[in-house]
């Protein structure tokens, strides 16, 4: 049996070695055409138009999302490949998904041309928006995860690691609203809505030193008034809330929001306040799928170490977090720059388009595609995952 797994293995390598020069192709074709949240058509139809060419009928549009796209192959155990494809404004791919999407693309190819002689069936999920969209939450709320038994994607870093420190975060948009006047000819008309705002802020500012250390929150002004000798009569601020887990963000969002609504009262204004209503929950690494993933990478010269471990770690938020809570999930981080290059910069930019890169994405879809086909091959493994995924998931409300 090991034999005839090995030899699975080493027909879909073979595959993606065939395939190289083409996902290099892509990777830097969606480079090359940076877009923003839900408006990933190029991309989109680039990655479909390529998984359709190797026989992959692919639907753009899928789970209700116009920039999403679906395919499925295949019968039995069932594992997704997830591939981004969504950059960041000013910068591009800051945070590399062009990477994501070409190792995803080239392991789903790779996985449909072994599936058949696996036992297993392969969906291939193409998931904008990550970006502060929440592109999968969307997409899972109309049962783009639905029916699956594992899920997996590769996110470029500066490390190889078994995982991102995904936390959870809940964007909060906040408007504040005063009195118009003349700010030297009468200011005592006046209700000044940004010094509402920066009151506010202030006290979000001096909340930060009472939060627990792996808590983050920032947020930035949106509007802030119209002239210096008006008095500002509207304000707005977008806030990022993150914390630990899904559960203790819910405190720590109260606390923020009574520091921003004392700014609105200190000040004589109002406030109205909307969270966002797609949280993204915190990463759950299902420890057989990534253990698999660790082994897979070292056969091909890639040595993946554990955050824990080796001291470090990317920490952000992801809406992956949210589908680890439906399906056994992982999302490794692999190495495309030199360590201490930070993700969602104009040098990790670079990086996300270098020769480094480009072998990451072989590398990535070798790596996915020959752990899906142990989770296909092993009932024993099948088994653990399931049963480790049952014991540590303790959140189902992430839709």
């Amino acid at each position: 049996m090991t034999s005839d797994v090995e030899n699975l293995k080493q027909q879909a390598c073979s595959f993606i070695d065939k395939m190289a020069a083409e996902l290099i192709e892509i990777s830097h074709d969606i480079h090359d055409h940076p877009e923003l949240n839900f408006k990933e058509h190029y991309a989109a139809e680039r990655l479909a138009r390529a998984a359709t060419k190797h026989g992959l009928d692919t639907t753009i549009g899928a789970y209700g999302v116009p920039t999403g796209f679906a395919a499925q192959h295949g019968t039995g155990p069932t594992v997704a490949i997830v591939c981004e494809y969504d950059a960041l404004p000013g910068i591009g791919h800051g945070c590399g998904h062009n990477v994501i999407a070409a190792a995803g693309i080239g392991a789903a190819l790779a996985a449909v041309s072994v599936c058949n002689s696996s036992g297993g069936s392969v969906r291939l999920l193409g998931t904008p928006a990550e970006e502060g969209g929440g592109g999968k939450i969307s997409m899972g709320r109309n049962g783009a995860f639905q029916g699956l038994d594992a899920a997996m994607m590769v996110h470029p870093a500066d490390a190889d690691l078994t995982t991102i420190d995904a936390i959870a975060i809940q964007q909060l948009l906040v408007e504040y609203t005063g009195r118009a006047s003349h700010a030297a000819a009468a200011p005592e008309y006046g209700r000044n809505a940004l010094d509402a705002a920066v009151m506010g802020y202030i006290g979000v500012a001096a909340l930060r030193q009472h939060i627990a250390p792996t808590e983050r929150v920032h947020g930035i002004f949106i509007k802030a008034g119209d002239k210096p000798n008006i008095v500002p009569r509207e304000s707005s601020m977008d806030w990022y809330v993150r914390s630990d887990t899904i559960a203790t963000l819910q405190p720590l969002k109260s606390r923020v929001l009574a520091c921003l609504e004392a700014g609105a009262v200190s000040c004589g204004c109002t406030m109205t306040h909307q969270w966002d209503d797609r949280p993204y929950a915190e990463m759950l690494t299902n420890g057989p799928l990534v253990a698999s993933y660790v082994a897979n990478s070292a056969a091909l010269g890639r040595v993946v170490r554990d955050p824990r471990d080796c001291g470090h770690a990317v920490v952000g938020s992801t809406d992956m977090g949210n589908v680890s809570h439906l399906v056994p999930s992982i999302h490794p981080m692999i190495s495309i720059a030199p360590r201490g290059t930070a993700i969602h910069t104009e040098e990790f930019a670079k990086h996300a388009r270098s020769h480094t890169a480009d072998l990451a994405i072989l590398d990535a879809s070798k790596a996915m595609v020959m752990t899906a086909i142990d989770f296909w091959t092993s009932a024993p493994r099948q088994s653990l995952v399931a049963k480790v995924f049952s014991e540590e998931n303790t959140s189902t409300d992430v839709l």
